[in-house]
């Protein structure tokens, strides 16, 4: 047990001899909180529900696997023996209802489960907004297994695809297709490519590169509706335009949402997701929300926190785990990062990085004579860095999230840079070219 916690039982809660913790979902939060939860109380009995796979996986893997580059057992993080060695029973089943009052989950197999206390981890779904045809077979999202096993059998015949949306998953479904020979055509409602969170240069250096790998990306168009080929299956899309592409598979890549249709009509409440607080309690006692299906309301703080990465899912993961096994605990969100790959583009995210500066902020950009690198740096109306972006460059993550942590001038930062770049020779090359640049701007 880590030095300084307080393991603690609430008058009326279960005894460590006698309490089950069930878990709903076996991604990265929920699995992370059972061993967490394991490892403090080793008496319990764990359960962990999933109707999508027996075992946790890597879901980001999910376009190795399509592409041939990983089998499904490479994306499993542990060995199937861990989860009998640690005593945490899996159920491969679909939680259909919570019964608050009776602390009862009903399964689709048609038993049910009764527990002392609840994670509810069942992370997030697709985004649909109601297009004519959006629910024809052959139209799909990208976020499971599930999904990998539909896109796999729509794959049949398919010589063409549309991809609806931007961000991160659109480009990988993209990728994948254009793997197997399907033409892609992507769909973007932005003036570049996902220009709602990007700044300018770096959206425009992303389209620069999908366009340039082969694919059709059409900037300011949106979906109006997918056509029927008269079996129930889509075999074309209409854009607000008028315009109409022939497609046999139409991926729908518009973000996703938390998972929250378990407690429809519960005596948990949701807003955008599962409203819990700092310990990740939601307003039942003896339930938690954790990952991306759980919406965080902290006090003095006037906008709800909604994170849904896989490295905040796994810290919301252990202080759930902590909280439930009696821990006093609190999540603190820390520094933003992200790191993603835009085709073979790497890109990292440390603090904040908005795509369009705000009143006061400064933004340097620096980008490379090649256009497949970038390096933006962000500082406060004070000249205090508060963040940056990298693209085609990788930059130490201890010494960015130092940077921030520690309130560094603008300034220091730029005189540093050459601590962060993991590659010496790069640094060599234009570390000094990128600071004078950068140095230049902030005159």
């Amino acid at each position: 047990m880590k030095a300084g916690y307080t393991l603690h039982t609430r008058a009326g809660e279960a005894t460590a001899a006698m309490c089950h913790a069930a878990i709903i979902g076996n991604g990265i939060a929920g699995i992370t909180a059972a061993r967490r939860l394991r490892a403090l109380r080793p008496d319990w009995r764990i359960s962990v529900i999933s109707g999508e796979s027996r075992y946790h996986y890597s879901r980001p893997a999910l376009m190795y696997i399509f592409m041939g580059h990983m089998r499904y057992a490479d994306t499993k993080p542990f060995e199937d023996r861990v989860w009998a060695d640690e005593r945490i029973e899996l159920v491969r089943d679909w939680v259909t209802e919570i019964d608050v009052a009776a602390s009862r989950l009903r399964l689709h197999a048609g038993g049910t489960l009764a527990y002392d206390k609840l994670l509810i981890a069942t992370g997030s779904q697709s985004n649909r907004f109601g297009w004519p045809g959006q629910d024809l077979r052959r139209v799909q999202g990208l976020y499971d297994l599930i999904d990998l096993h539909t896109l796999t059998e729509n794959m049949r015949d398919t010589r063409r695809s549309v991809i609806v949306g931007g961000g991160l998953i659109g480009v990988e479904l993209a990728e994948m297709l254009h793997s197997r020979g399907v033409h892609v055509t992507m769909l973007i409602r932005e003036t570049d490519y996902w220009r709602n969170v990007l700044p300018a240069e770096e959206s425009a250096m992303v389209s620069r590169l999908i366009r340039h790998e082969g694919f059709d990306l059409r900037l300011e168009t949106r979906l109006a509706e997918i056509l029927d080929d008269g079996t129930g299956a889509a075999w074309a899309v209409v854009t607000d335009r008028g315009e109409r592409i022939e497609a046999q598979l139409v991926g729908l890549t518009v973000g996703v949402s938390p998972n929250i249709d378990l407690v429809r009509d519960t005596a948990i409440k949701a807003g955008r997701g599962v409203l819990v607080d700092e310990s990740l309690r939601t307003n039942v006692d003896n339930i938690w929300a954790a990952g991306d299906c759980a919406e965080i309301v902290r006090p003095h703080v006037e906008r709800n926190l909604l994170q849904q990465v896989w490295y905040t899912g796994k810290a919301q993961g252990r202080v759930a785990g902590e909280a439930m096994a009696g821990v006093e605990t609190r999540y603190e969100p820390g520094i933003w990062y992200n790191s993603a790959k835009f085709l073979d583009l790497e890109y990292q995210t440390y603090g904040d990085v908005r795509p369009n500066p705000r009143d006061g902020e400064r933004h340097l950009w620096w980008e490379h004579a090649d256009g497949r690198k970038g390096v933006r740096l962000v500082c406060d109306s004070a000249g205090v860095f508060i963040g940056l972006n990298t693209m085609g460059v990788r930059y130490r993550h201890e010494v960015c999230e130092g940077w921030i942590r520690d309130r560094r001038s603008i300034d220091d930062v730029v005189a540093q840079l050459p601590q962060a770049n993991f590659d010496s020779e790069f640094s060599r090359r234009y570390e000094s070219e990128i600071a004078a640049t950068m140095r230049e701007q902030t005159r």
